[in-house]
């Protein structure tokens, strides 16, 4: 059984999770809390394997309690949230602080869609029940690749996707990346539609690149950061423009990472580079293959610093990966292979411009 902590200060919602969770035979509901203090109270004799907490909330909040965890009592979390308001970061603040994961609230149930939402909930709890939890540490020695990347090709695209654990993979990725990346950076990340723009926005606040939604017919510019917009496969058409795409799901997933790898591989064959970072499932892993076949570089972060190492490890299965890195790597070997290939001057990073 995954032992399960609720924690809102709305006894209606509370209830609607609960009532969700009643329906999966491997989830229980352990305890409830109306408050993060009342739930810090509660942790030594639940001993959860995951905890689901609101943001707003009296006595004691959704970051506070989030940081008070992953201090003392270092847990899975799945931030459970109604959505993010715009202008806000505090969800994003929460993942800083160590929070796995995010999920949108519902805000009550239909006949019609409790199967869907109870289904939807218990995956996203049991995929939170088998993360790898990290607690905060502080600056990571950046060692050299064991094995450089080769010359070859000019680098001309780079594609980045992920899942669980995702955000905090691209913030430390993105944070890294020096401002004079001389190609553009695709990226896909499952997240709810609540939440991607308020993502954006929180990675670009550590990223010396320009980061946004990518839009329809608009041609990657060299040393921005694009997303696949919600619920939209991110393509490329025939001159290299982006082309947004509502074709089915890819893998149970749209916008796909394959699909996008794909497109890149198709496009710039040689010249593309698809990263593969920590998520559930398989998605990405056969467009890494793609690159990998037009004769591009592939990389897929390591086990060790995945918070589920589920992508990464299919597209390894499949043969699909030339470097397994770990994530404190990768944008020193992405910065590294640009050297090589574009003659890209080095950059100063965040610290040393402020």
């Amino acid at each position: 059984m995954i032992r399960v902590l609720l924690i809102d200060d709305s006894p209606i919602a509370l209830h609607i999770l609960q009532r969700l969770l009643s329906r999966a035979p491997d989830i229980q509901v352990t305890g409830t809390a109306a408050n993060g203090k009342e739930a810090l109270d509660l942790l030594p004799a639940l001993k959860p394997d995951v905890i689901c907490t609101d943001l707003h909330m009296p006595v004691m909040d959704g970051l506070e309690f989030t940081r008070a965890v992953m201090n003392k009592f270092p847990c899975p979390i799945l931030v459970v949230s109604v959505s993010v308001e715009p202008g806000t970061l505090n969800v994003f603040r929460m993942l800083e602080a160590g929070a796995v994961d995010v999920y949108p609230k519902p805000c009550g149930i239909l006949e019609a869609d409790q199967e869907k939402q109870a289904r939807e909930f218990a995956s996203k709890i049991r995929i939170v029940a088998g993360v790898h939890v990290f607690r905060r540490a502080g600056a990571v020695m950046r060692a050299p690749l064991p094995h450089p990347l080769p010359p070859h090709a000019p680098m001309r695209i780079v594609v980045i996707g992920a899942s669980t654990g995702g955000p905090q993979a691209l913030r430390e990725i993105l944070s890294h990346l020096p401002a004079g990346f001389p190609v553009p950076v695709m990226c896909v990340q499952h997240i709810g539609t609540s939440f991607l723009s308020e993502m954006v926005a929180w990675l670009a606040e550590v990223s010396l690149l320009p980061v946004r939604k990518a839009a329809q017919g608009e041609v990657p510019q060299a040393g921005v950061v694009y997303f696949a917009p919600e619920d939209t496969h991110l393509k490329l058409d025939d001159g290299g423009r982006f082309d947004l795409s509502q074709t089915p799901p890819c893998d149970g997933h749209r916008p796909s990472i394959t699909v996008t790898m794909r497109a890149a591989a198709r496009r710039f064959g040689a010249s593309a580079v698809g990263v593969l970072l920590t998520g559930m499932g398989r998605d990405g892993a056969e467009g890494l293959a793609d690159i990998a076949a037009a004769g591009g570089v592939t990389i897929a972060q390591d086990e060790a610093s995945s918070v589920v190492y589920g992508m990464p490890k299919e597209a390894v299965v499949l043969g699909a990966v030339q470097h397994v890195v770990p994530l404190e790597q990768i944008a020193p070997a992405l910065a590294a292979l640009a050297i090589r290939r574009n003659g890209m001057g080095t950059a100063p990073n965040r610290k040393e411009l402020t």
